[in-house]
């Protein structure tokens, strides 16, 4: 399947397609939140239980199949390259957590991340690292929330967190968005606001559609 559109590079963990990313209620970097309002779930977790999370990814807004590649037209300052994210067939144990491989490469000399995701029991999907820079349970690192089972306008939650690597934040800003740039996910979209504490004044918005995933990114600066 293929979406065509997106603006910057996606952009950090998918999310990587979570591609990982103010927001408000930032709080200090090296302490978890408390129960942010979704689910009463601690994100970032300090301390992942493997019963918890489930085979595969399913949830509606953030869809990880294996085999499945997603393909982007990225606009920048040099022309508009193609980004690939490919979902792989194999695992990758973090945390003790067996989660899903994302690969995302873009430009004309393929530059790739890796990225590891894991769904819970509830249907919260959970960005647990990139390989090579961070990874949960290594030095601190604990792994945020790429996407809720059930996003709801004001929720604001960690993507990541190690300090001075990942401090990344989202915020979920409509699940009723409109993209008039991409006639067939025109409406219903999830729109996230993301930002880092490394980047201060930078706010992305990514759009996710129904049983797709990301599809678009734009730069929405304050």
């Amino acid at each position: 399947m293929s979406a065509r559109g997106v603006r910057r590079v996606v952009a950090g963990a998918l999310v990587g397609l979570a591609i990982g990313g103010g927001v408000t209620g930032c709080g200090s970097a090296s302490e978890p939140s408390p129960p942010s309002g979704v689910d009463e779930l601690v994100i970032p977790t300090p301390s992942p239980d493997p019963q918890d999370f489930v085979s595969g990814i399913d949830n509606t807004w953030l869809p990880l199949s294996p085999g499945t590649v997603l393909r982007y037209d990225v606009n920048g300052p040099g022309g508009t390259v193609t980004a690939r994210a490919a979902v792989g067939d194999g695992t990758q144990v973090v945390a003790g957590v067996e989660t899903t491989v994302v690969t995302t490469s873009s430009g004309p000399e393929g530059d790739a991340h890796t990225d590891f995701y894991a769904q819970d029991r509830a249907g919260n999907v959970w960005w647990f690292g990139r390989a090579g820079e961070w990874e949960a349970g290594v030095d601190g690192a604990l792994a945020g929330l790429a996407m809720p089972a059930v996003p709801r306008e004001g929720d604001g939650f960690r993507l990541g967190l190690l300090d001075g690597v990942v401090e990344d934040w989202a915020e979920v800003v409509t699940v009723d968005g409109r993209l008039d740039t991409l006639a067939a996910f025109h409406d219903h979209l999830v729109v996230l606001a993301v930002a880092s504490d490394l980047d201060p004044g930078h706010v992305q918005q990514r759009f996710y559609a129904r049983g797709l995933g990301l599809v678009y990114v734009e730069d929405a600066d304050e």
